[in-house]
């Protein structure tokens, strides 16, 4: 499913979502002008190792700007400008921009738990995935039945639909659970950190509910 925009119009300018938005992609036009040896030192210095945390403490934030292709950074940055502007208008500039961060933050440490337990501690996870499922967490809680425009696979083929934001985000997560679960085991060869899409919803998600008291319509 992929989301073609919200029907659910804000009221302020997403000031911090676009600047989120703007960063994540200079970083990455900055990535793709390295030449392929200067990336793999670029990712290793500023993307999050596990087994490097303490050598490199600053990972932790610095990895959420990074990614490793066109589709990683475009997928993340469309979802960000989707559902993060309606955030950002409920909670304000500043709480969104900690909430953003601390989404992001969790999401690295559930999933550097997984790599610890699992494998794949010395790979570096890259990209504003976690913090994104945060952003998707806290929409679920503010704006259960919002209605978001869809591109839908049926079977064949693509069509628009329109469903509640609790349908679409709700199947968003149970993909995620399931896709996570299923590649457990592989977890030492690198991949998709499904881990930190989790875990970033769930504390997108609880931050939400004591960020924003929700309106009942």
């Amino acid at each position: 499913m992929i989301p073609i925009k919200d029907v659910n119009p804000h009221r302020s300018f997403p000031l911090v979502n676009l600047s989120i938005i703007l960063t994540c992609s200079i970083v990455w036009l900055y990535e793709v002008s390295l030449s392929e040896e200067k990336l793999n030192l670029f990712i290793y210095h500023y993307g999050l190792v596990p087994i490097n945390l303490f050598e490199r403490p600053q990972t932790l934030l610095t990895h959420m700007f990074l990614h490793g292709s066109w589709l990683h950074i475009i997928g993340n940055m469309w979802f960000l400008w989707v559902f993060g502007d309606n955030v950002e208008d409920r909670m304000g500039r500043f709480k969104y921009l900690l909430f953003y961060i601390l989404s992001g933050l969790g999401a690295a440490v559930i999933q550097m738990f997984v790599s610890f337990l699992f494998g794949g501690a010395d790979i570096p996870m890259v990209g504003a995935s976690g913090a994104i499922s945060g952003v998707l967490g806290a929409y679920l809680w503010m704006f259960p039945h919002a209605r978001i425009l869809a591109l839908i696979p049926i079977f064949f083929f693509l069509t628009f639909m329109e469903l509640p934001a609790v349908f679409f985000i709700g199947l968003w997560i149970l993909i995620q659970v399931i896709n996570g679960l299923i590649t457990l085991p592989l977890s030492g060869v690198g991949g998709v950190a499904w881990f930190a899409h989790i875990g970033g919803f769930v504390v997108g998600y609880l931050l939400a509910k004591r960020l924003y008291r929700r309106r009942w319509y």
